[in-house]
């Protein structure tokens, strides 16, 4: 679509969505008044800066359905990913909802180098996590063969991977890694597989990292983004060009600002991604913040495709941790702590990749009285504090207890995170 037809229908979508979330969302109204805005004063694209902006504690303040803008007869989908608090970001699905994310997944995969004669062996997560029906739904909707093996269970991967013949594979891209050093353990000749093209997300990585997956697979590893709040996958997908991922902009209104000032920043300059849902029904969001750090990328892309590119995210504006494609929060960690009286509050989280997956060891300091107990003693309160995080957070993590004093004390922001991964 040309890019002046398609600002026009920007346009349009950005008008009808004002009226529908200041006539059906309370939360809308209200912030929309305290701003001294109103729906008939969007005139043009630029006039979106007059808007409040929502973010993730916006959502978790009116857990689970305060934002919903549809009654619950409406939803037909619930999935939800992690929040701050222990308690999910839930987000609703109307039916129009669920075409809508099909179609995106299936430019997605499209821009992968999908076709209907495709087969793919999706292995992210099927369930509440956004990322295994994502694809399903965009495989289904370009007429491929989809394999909904979901995540885990490395042996069956790699007996699909053999004889399935998928010329296609989806999951975390450290997943890819691991299962390529798998199937080498087992002298599974890659070369010898179908395998073109791989659909990796939901965890950042790096060019180093594409280039050691295109090496062992071998494919064409192909970079997606996207997130819950927003719709799943399928907000921004890279093309075979792999210069960028083009963002939907018909549908997903970017925005890249200074996250201190919340102003644009100038084209090709770092800034935090804030994205506007020009035509979700169930929970329709407002100039949301990402909290993702990235640019757009200046000039045309040779595929030509006219949506505005994006680079792969740079980093994050907060102090959340992407593990194995779960949302983690260091004061998820803390309240699981402060409920352990053996624990003191004072931890840090340490990220490794070993053996290409992503590994957790939360260092806890205990109490003078417990560390003098004996080392049965302290395995046990260690399996105590794991069993406890690995339910909050649905992530299996290593818990390493230390003793008093020894975690670095800080005037100021303690440093709660190390993260040792070459993102």
């Amino acid at each position: 679509m040309d890019v002046s037809v398609r600002a026009s229908l920007q346009l349009y979508r950005l008008k009808e969505l004002v009226w529908y979330v200041y006539d059906h969302v309370p939360f809308y109204k209200k912030k929309f008044d305290e701003k001294g805005v109103h729906p008939r004063d969007i005139r043009s694209l630029e006039d979106i800066r007059l808007l409040p902006m929502t973010t993730k504690t916006d959502l978790r303040d009116n857990y689970p359905y305060g934002l919903f803008a549809v009654p619950m007869e409406k939803i037909v989908r619930i999935h939800a990913s992690s929040g701050t608090t222990g308690k999910p970001t839930v987000v609703g699905y109307t039916a129009s909802d669920i075409a809508l994310w099909s179609e995106v997944m299936a430019r997605s995969l499209v821009s992968a180098g999908a076709t209907k004669h495709s087969i793919i062996q999706n292995a992210y997560g099927y369930g509440l996590f956004t990322g295994g029906l994502g694809v399903h739904y965009g495989a289904e909707r370009i007429g491929a063969t989809v394999i909904p093996i979901s995540g885990g269970n490395t042996a069956r991967q790699l007996l699909v991977l053999e004889d399935f013949g998928p010329d296609i594979i989806t999951c975390t891209p450290s997943y890819s890694l691991y299962l390529a050093e798998e199937a080498h353990k087992k002298g599974l000749n890659l070369h010898k597989l179908n395998l073109k093209y791989g659909l990796f997300g939901a965890e950042p990585w790096s060019e180093a990292m594409r280039d050691e997956i295109e090496r062992m697979l071998p494919i064409k590893a192909i970079n997606i983004y996207g997130l819950s709040e927003i719709i799943g996958p399928g907000v921004a997908c890279e093309c075979l060009e792999q210069k960028g991922l083009h963002i939907y902009d018909d549908h997903f209104y970017p925005e890249i600002l200074n996250p201190a000032t919340g102003e644009p920043v100038a084209p090709g300059e770092q800034g935090e991604l804030v994205i506007t849902t020009l035509t979700k029904e169930g929970i329709p969001l407002i100039r949301y913040r990402t909290r993702d750090l990235t640019r757009f990328l200046v000039g045309e892309c040779a595929c030509g495709r006219t949506y505005p590119r994006i680079d792969r995210i740079m980093g994050r504006t907060d102090d959340m941790l992407i593990i194995r494609g779960v949302n983690v929060f260091p004061s998820q960690i803390e309240e699981v702590l402060v409920q352990v009286e053996e624990a003191s509050p004072h931890y840090v989280l340490i990220v490794d990749r070993e053996n290409n997956l992503d590994v957790l060891t939360v260092m806890v300091e205990v109490n003078d009285r417990v560390f003098s107990d004996e080392i049965k003693g302290l395995e046990t309160i260690e399996q105590k504090i794991r069993h406890e995080i690995q339910n909050v957070l649905g992530i299996s993590v290593m818990v390493k207890l230390v003793e008093p004093r020894t975690i670095e004390r800080s005037e100021g922001k303690a440093k709660r995170i190390i993260d040792n991964r070459k993102l």
